[in-house]
């Protein structure tokens, strides 16, 4: 996994579940050319593809975004989330980057995996933390999620984050 993008002053968290095959590869956040994230970020904040990728995040930190995943860590043949081995797994020090960040007031969940997950392996190590934190699920962004159209991604992300 990667460290997290933490700007001073956070007002919402994105967690994705782990950075696929491609991400690793490249060592950037959502890599893969057909995933969306980085269009709707463009759309939401101005963080597009069309920035190189270190002004992407600034600009994402600017306006009081942060990026991780719940896992750190896992056993997982291919990018896919379902082969995620529920065994083989580690999670982040989410905990402690919320007590870093007491103004965070919404966490939103980059797909379902990344929400059963945190849930699952984190949320309870999070304690009190989470009250008065609105846990927010959105489609995921990833090529592997082609029932949902970009425009419907679009809308439900926009809903949400603006």
């Amino acid at each position: 996994g990667f460290p997290p993008v933490e700007p001073e002053r956070a007002r919402l968290l994105i967690l994705g579940s782990l950075p696929s095959l491609e991400s690793i590869r490249r060592g950037q956040y959502y890599a893969h050319p057909r995933n969306a994230f980085w269009t709707l970020m463009g759309d939401l904040f101005g963080a597009g593809r069309d920035l190189p990728y270190p002004e992407r995040l600034q600009t994402l930190s600017a306006h009081g975004v942060m990026l991780w995943d719940v896992l750190r860590a896992a056993h997982r043949p291919g990018s896919l989330d379902s082969a995620i081995h529920p065994r083989r797994l580690q999670p982040n020090a989410i905990p402690a980057l919320l007590g870093r960040h007491p103004e965070l007031r919404r966490i939103v969940f980059n797909g379902a995996a990344a929400e059963t997950l945190f849930r699952r392996h984190v949320a309870r190590r999070c304690g009190r933390r989470l009250e008065g934190v609105d846990l927010v699920r959105l489609p995921s962004t990833s090529p592997a999620n082609a029932s949902r159209s970009l425009s419907d991604k679009r809308a439900a992300w926009s809903a949400i984050l603006v």
